[in-house]
């Protein structure tokens, strides 16, 4: 695969993404992180990257008050809308989180399924959204990220993976690139019941990596320390067999 620009994270998305195979399992990671943090339902929630709205909604159902930010237009009017019509305490903005300026006001933030973690420019730019994370939570509070972990892109890539969700095949492609920490990413869907035709993912999706011992320094010089991590939503101790990292971590008084 060959790299996109730097500023692919800008255009690429669409409402299409509802129809995923990874997007059936949302109310499982919403589920799992409640009962992670023991939170009681009174906490205050920022969603970083929000996409379309599907954390972020999903704890508005269960009564968070929840706020989420995305740079898509499309996700974010979709999501203004589905509030709206549900009457759920969930407040959507339009903006490149590394604008969002949110001090000590949430106990919890969110990057999930990346939440753009790694999408930027460079490695400057990444460092922003650990800025905002870090300056939007109170003293005590904590932020959940769902990444891909660089150990593992170290020993296994390229791969090759699919999930089979109930109406459509997911495959994906992995890439690396070693010496600037970059994942190539691309993916493809085939829906059920319809003509196929071969998946040629010609471009990927640059997205810089982080090994453990990155993301503890991150954390450590913005007063923040890790918690608990995972390789997945049902509790899976973290490991470099392991693409997905989940790491919980605390915003220190």
């Amino acid at each position: 695969m060959k790299p996109k620009q730097s500023d692919w994270y800008k255009q690429i998305w669409s409402l299409d993404i509802k129809h995923h195979s990874w997007v059936e399992d949302t109310e499982r990671q919403v589920n799992f992180i409640i009962e992670t943090l023991n939170l009681k339902g009174n906490e205050r929630i920022l969603d970083l990257a929000c996409g379309y709205g599907r954390h972020s909604l999903s704890f508005a159902r269960k009564g968070f008050e929840v706020v989420g930010i995305d740079i898509t237009r499309d996700y974010i009017e979709d999501a203004i809308k589905t509030a709206r019509d549900y009457s759920l305490p969930a407040t959507f903005l339009l903006s490149d989180i590394r604008e969002v300026t949110f001090s000590q006001d949430f106990d919890v933030v969110l990057n999930l399924a990346d939440g753009a973690i790694g999408y930027l420019e460079n490695d400057m730019e990444n460092l922003k959204i650990f800025d905002v994370i870090s300056n939007a939570l109170k003293p005590g509070g904590v932020h959940v990220m769902d990444i891909c972990r660089a150990e593992h892109a170290e020993l296994y890539f390229p791969k090759y993976n699919w999930e089979a969700g109930s109406s459509t095949l997911s495959l994906s492609q992995f890439e690396w690139i070693p010496d600037k920490r970059i994942m190539l990413y691309g993916g493809y869907s085939l829906p059920y019941g319809e003509p196929t035709v071969k998946p040629d993912i010609i471009y990927g999706d640059p997205i810089r990596l982080y090994s453990m011992k990155e993301i503890k320094s991150i954390l450590r010089t913005r007063n923040m320390k890790v918690q608990k991590t995972y390789s997945d939503f049902l509790g899976a101790p973290a490991s470099p067999k392991n693409l997905q990292l989940m790491v919980f971590s605390k915003k220190l008084s």
